[in-house]
């Protein structure tokens, strides 16, 4: 199993970043979270969680180990895999997801596209006894979107346009932001202010 992968940041998209490792380029498929911490050609060291299957090795990145444990543990629930358990901890960083299953906070789960009422409602009770108790202390709005605008500016300035891009970008997805029920999707958003940089350039 890679346990993780350290080097230079060789390149960046919407959903993954690829990371040079002795001379070879290794793709890590990323939560808009981890990206927004990533910078071209600078050095960074990703915890990762290798998925098998018989047509596809896919590696997935996560900021440290922590967050990597819960998407292993995530998937221990019938019907998680690993595109699922990425999805919630794109809205949800790891202590509020325990948060959310300690106090059988069906919302939280429902926040999480392709998760409904009964889905959340089976996920609380599998998941009850498998994440353990929260670490930190609960933060004031506790899902990782919460500021949505600063994850989406610092995506967008990781994957190299200017300060002024990134902030008409982010200006430009406002309104789709404020209409979406719920809490805001980032990677639903940095996809939408993507095609607008695109249009403008």
């Amino acid at each position: 199993m890679i346990a993780f992968v350290t080097g230079p940041v060789a390149a960046l998209a919407p959903d993954s970043a690829v990371v040079e490792v002795g001379g070879i380029g290794i793709a890590v498929q990323c939560t808009p979270n981890t990206l927004s911490g990533l910078r071209m050609g600078q050095q960074t060291k990703l915890a990762t969680s290798l998925v098998v299957r018989e047509d596809s090795l896919t590696l997935y990145g996560f900021v440290d180990d922590d967050e990597r444990q819960v998407f292993e543990l995530l998937q221990t629930a019938s019907g998680v895999g690993p595109r699922l358990a990425q999805a919630m901890l794109a809205v949800h960083n790891p202590d509020a997801l325990r948060r959310a299953v300690a106090t059988g906070d069906e919302k939280a789960l429902i926040a999480v596209p392709g998760i409904g009422k009964k889905g959340a409602q089976k996920l609380l009770l599998e998941l009850k006894d498998r994440l353990g108790e929260p670490i930190g202390a609960p933060a004031i709005g506790a899902p990782v979107t919460q500021g949505w605008r600063d994850q989406l500016h610092a995506a967008l300035i990781g994957l190299g346009y200017a300060t002024r891009e990134a902030d008409e970008a982010v200006s430009a997805v406002a309104p789709q932001a404020e209409a979406a029920a719920g809490t805001p999707q980032v990677g639903q958003l940095l996809k939408a202010a993507l095609q607008t940089l695109n249009r403008t350039r």
